[in-house]
């Protein structure tokens, strides 16, 4: 071995293809002395026998952006390193059988034009050309790729452990990581069987051992092993050596040539995980047992869609461990829990073609302090603790891996592992006909079936479809309620922190752009920027008293804006957090009837003289107590109404019996997000994100520049407010309404002006009031172009290939003044 080093700017654990990216990237960033340990050998846990399927088109936008990348970085990677990677770009093709998969593939080509990513949709015909072996007659059409391509991928990850030597990182296989050491909430270094290693960064790419990794650090990383099968057959006379990759989810199966064989793989309903005792010290290079059982099904339906497969033999059987997460999608970034602590794990096999665009932003978020851009879908902060748990783990894990392949359908909801987190509500709201999604473990109803329908025996569940559910015609049912009359929301699952101590405002004067130097009993409204003025957190804040605050912001956010707060405290601050979440249940009566219904429940004056909009008072309700916001989501007259969770049944009864007489409605997530569509509010993680300028995002309103500054300076963010107000935007957000009443929107449908894509809706529903369906997105600012001349302009937003005519919009197309929230 070379002589062990003692002292690293950053350690990286894990020399699967992923660790050997963030190594190869750190390096092409000019990092010196970073060291890449693996306990075995290179490549030996999942790397050496994944499938090496190079794809491009991911769920979002921007894991299509990582994905593109690590396609062109692999094109180069032979040249660059002498070392052959076996890449190939013949492209890929998806089929469908079904209508719903069609409209998937239909839209994502949609899609990947805002990527720049060309994506052909073919029918049967051109389907069977491209892929000649294939049997298309029960199909309907597919989607073909010309850029994706397959490769080795053992040798994809030798080539960038290569280019990371070349550059000077020091690779050392055969060395154990024993324990992460730190102090004072930093990482310092690692342990190990030759020696202590100090180190100012370290980077968890462990792979399937990353759950242990990170528990050495105290970091919480949601990782479950699961079995993989995949077969290679006896070669193949007159194969074709030029097939691209074919897909056909339907089916649950993959097939890639593979030098004159065809590797048949899978990604079956039910998996089977595996590890739960833990991996075996001696796990390298390993395979599981076969399972032919397991198979057959995936074999019998490979024969039928591939007919000369009904005279080849099977070569090789393989079964292969590989790592997935709660949601499918992989753990990147800086631990909550430990700074300078990384994780680039849990790649649900897409590790090959995710490695080259995961190592890429990483290396770019460790060396910045920051993201590169908005990548929040594979943010770590956006996992829970309670997710880290073994059982919780073992049953989730046999669904994530099928749902690689599943209909992706919008609202579809998780399975296994439900009814973690449940409000204080959960049993009135499932006996009034509730159908529950789950967000961040919490149990909530995304809808209700009315009680004529209970009757019947429908239950309430989901039918999936791309177009109208069955669930459809209820939510509009509970959103006229709203409009019209007046709804209840349960919304519990808000994260709650209360912030306390003489410096609590001076803190969060320095956190959030808005003003919180208000009267105690006010609410504000407002954002957490970043340096470059993006949005880390859209939330609200309460003065309670002089000393103590409450924020609230979304169950998703819960991890996320808390670091983030913790993270800004100065040391010497006098303040402190604590997370209430699951203290007090929330309760949203909202609509223009919410005053009288509330009224005879309460002696408290709900005037707008008496408790103007953006403030909060306790106040009675029924023989309970509850802390009244005022403020509104949905763009209604209404109250959040914080109580204890102790009196949150007795609270809901008393507003239940009452509510006979005023035609309360219960309400679910979807009318909620319909509502608020409607009104054009913002919606983190979708229409704001840590790339989008509060400027931009029209939120200038929440921006005080002028605000005085507080013992720890002026807010985050404001030079970039400043450098923007300066510069000019470089592109607003719009509303958009579509004039056919039909097509349903969702999110990143490509938006046409003038008939040219200049970007994609970031979020999308039915406005139900509007008559229509209604997406947010961004668009370009032309220099000289005033508001006027853009909302001139004629716009279309393309729905599964067609362009469907738009209105636009800069103000919200309902209640532009606000005025209704303030009735």
């Amino acid at each position: 071995m070379t002589e062990f080093p003692n002292k690293a700017r950053v350690v990286i654990i894990g020399g699967g293809v992923v660790g050997c990216s963030v190594a190869y990237h750190l390096a092409k960033l000019g990092w010196r002395d970073v060291v890449l340990l693996e306990r075995k050998k290179l490549t030996s846990g999942t790397t050496w026998h994944a499938a090496g399927l190079i794809g491009q088109l991911r769920a979002t936008y921007n894991m299509t952006r990582l994905a593109a990348y690590s396609a062109e970085l692999y094109d180069g990677l032979e040249e660059e390193t002498g070392l052959a990677t076996g890449y190939r770009r013949f492209g890929s093709l998806a089929l469908a059988l079904t209508e719903d998969r069609m409209e998937e593939l239909t839209r994502g080509a949609s899609m990947a034009k805002t990527c720049g990513l060309e994506a052909q949709i073919m029918d049967l015909g051109e389907c069977k050309e491209v892929y000649p072996l294939l049997e298309v007659s029960d199909g309907l059409g597919g989607v073909f790729i010309p850029g994706d391509g397959q490769a080795d991928p053992a040798n994809i990850a030798l080539a960038l452990a290569k280019g990371a030597r070349m550059n000077g990182v020091m690779i050392l296989e055969n060395v154990k990581v024993t324990g992460i050491q730190k102090s004072n909430g930093r990482v310092t270094g690692v342990a190990s069987e030759f020696g202590d290693i100090e180190a100012e960064f370290v980077v968890n790419c462990a792979g399937m051992w990353g759950r242990e990794v990170a528990a050495m650090a105290g970091v919480v990383a949601p990782l479950h092993a699961n079995e993989h099968f995949y077969v290679v057959t006896e070669p193949i006379g007159a194969l074709p050596r030029d097939l691209p990759v074919l897909r056909v989810p339907d089916e649950h199966t993959y097939y890639k040539e593979d030098a004159g064989k065809l590797l048949i793989g899978c990604f079956e309903p039910v998996s089977k995980p595996w590890g739960m005792d833990g991996i075996p010290e001696d796990f390298s290079f390993d395979q599981l047992p076969e399972d032919i059982d397991h198979f057959s099904p995936i074999l019998k339906a490979a024969i039928q869609r591939i007919p000369v497969l009904e005279t080849v033999g099977i070569q090789t059987f393989f079964n292969g461990p590989e790592s997935f997460t709660p949601d499918d999608r992989y753990l990147l970034g800086e631990a909550p829990e430990l700074q300078n602590f990384y994780l680039a794990c849990g790649f649900n096999s897409i590790g090959i073609q995710s490695a080259g665009g995961a190592g890429k932003a990483l290396s770019e978020w460790m060396d910045a302090g920051e993201p590169p851009f908005d990548l929040w879908d594979v943010d770590i902060r956006r996992m829970q603790p309670f997710q880290n748990n073994r059982t919780y783990l073992f049953h989730r894990s046999s669904e994530t891996l099928g749902l690689l392949y599943a209909d992706h359908f919008p609202y579809r909801q998780f399975v296994t592992a439900r009814g973690v987190r449940k409000s204080p509500l959960h049993d009135r709201l499932a006996g009034s006909g509730a159908c529950f999604g789950e967000t961040a473990g919490w149990e909530r109803a995304n809808w209700f079936l009315p009680e004529p329908d209970c009757a019947t025996g429908e239950g309430a569940e989901y039918h999936y479809s791309w177009k109208r559910q069955n669930w459809f015609e209820y939510a509009a049912g509970e959103h006229r309620a709203v409009r019209e009359s007046v709804g209840l929301f349960d919304m519990s699952s808000f994260a709650k922190f209360r912030v306390e101590g003489r410096d609590a405002e001076a803190v969060l004067q320095r956190v959030m752009a808005n003003d919180v130097a208000v009267e105690s009993g006010c609410l504000v409204y407002g954002q957490w920027l970043n340096r470059r003025g993006g949005i880390e957190a859209d939330l609200t804040v309460t003065r309670l008293t002089e000393q103590a605050f409450l924020v609230v912001t979304a169950a998703t956010s819960a991890v996320r804006d808390l670091s983030w707060l913790k993270r800004n405290i100065p040391d010497d601050a006098h303040c402190v957090v604590t997370d209430v979440t699951s203290a007090e249940a929330v309760l949203c009566v909202m609509g223009p009837k919410a005053r009288d219904l509330l009224a005879p429940l309460t002696s408290a004056d709900l005037s707008n003289e008496g408790f103007p909009y953006g403030t909060a008072r306790q106040i009675e309700v029924g023989m309970g107590i509850a802390r009244a916001h005022r403020v509104s989501y949905v763009g209604e007259l209404g109250w959040e109404l914080y109580v204890s969770s102790d009196m949150a049944a007795h609270v809901f009864d008393a507003i239940s019996v009452i509510g006979k007489d005023h035609g309360l409605r219960l309400c679910g997530m979807h009318a909620l997000d319909s509502c608020r569509i409607e009104k054009a509010f913002r919606h983190f993680g979708h229409d704001v994100t840590d790339e989008d300028h509060v400027l931009e995002a029209g939120l200038g309103f929440a921006v005080k520049i002028n605000k005085k500054a507080g013992r720890f300076g002026n807010f985050i963010g404001r030079d970039a407010v400043l450098a923007k107000q300066q510069k000019g935007l470089d592109r607003r957000i719009m509303q958009f309404k579509l004039v056919d009443p039909e097509p349903l929107l969702y999110h990143n449908e490509p938006i046409l002006r003038d008939g040219e894509i200049v970007g994609r809706l970031t979020s999308g529903n039915y406005g139900h009031h509007l008559g229509g369906a209604i997406g947010l997105g961004y668009v370009p600012c032309v220099d000289g172009e005033t508001a006027s001349d853009l909302i001139a302009s004629r716009f279309e937003i393309e729905v599964a290939g067609a362009p469907v005519a738009a209105e636009a919009s800069l103000r919200p197309m309902y209640d532009p003044t606000g005025a209704r929230m303030r009735l």
